[in-house]
């Protein structure tokens, strides 16, 4: 089994795509792990504002066979996979980390920069990782979130999926 994250996010219709994400994750995956969820200013574009969370599970899926499923979960959610890299998203669905894996595999590079790039995806990541070493820098999200300043605008939220309140790290199984 390899541990997995996943940063979720959406600006259109955002409860109605990340439900449906982690309904989906969840019927495949048990026993994700939920960080809260933020809401972030759109970043590179004018745009609505983001809802963004990290999922954890472990997994037997090999990296394309994961990427297939995320990327069929974000289709059935409006997302075809041919917008710019900075615009608006019904569901955007991003392989963070996949075990301790370092370099490119299908045309991803894992650990995805994004981790130390962005609020949205380091912030919950280190929520439900914290004390977890980056594969690469060897220094634990923890660490880099108290490095990473406070330069994007990023605040958690209140959402609710299927009772659970994840304005706070929860473990759905």
């Amino acid at each position: 089994m390899t541990r997995v994250y996943i940063g979720i996010g959406s600006n259109i219709e955002r409860e109605l795509h990340i439900v449906a994400a982690l309904d989906r994750l969840d019927a495949v995956f048990s026993d994700l792990l939920i960080s809260p969820v933020y809401e972030s200013e759109a970043i590179g574009f004018a745009g609505a504002p983001f809802l963004n969370l990290v999922v954890g599970f472990d997994t037997l899926l090999s990296v394309a066979e994961l990427l297939s499923l995320l990327r069929r979960v974000e289709s059935d959610n409006g997302n075809e996979g041919n917008q710019p890299k900075f615009s608006a998203r019904s569901l955007d669905l991003d392989l963070l980390l996949y075990g301790n894996y370092c370099g490119v595999i299908h045309d991803i590079v894992l650990p995805r920069a994004d981790i130390t790039d962005y609020a949205y995806a380091l912030w919950p990541l280190t929520d439900i990782a914290g004390e977890e070493l980056h594969p690469r820098l060897r220094k634990t999200y923890r660490e880099l979130r108290e490095q990473f300043g406070d330069a994007q605008k990023l605040w958690p939220v209140a959402f609710h999926w299927r009772n659970n309140d994840l304005s706070a790290v929860q473990r759905a199984s």
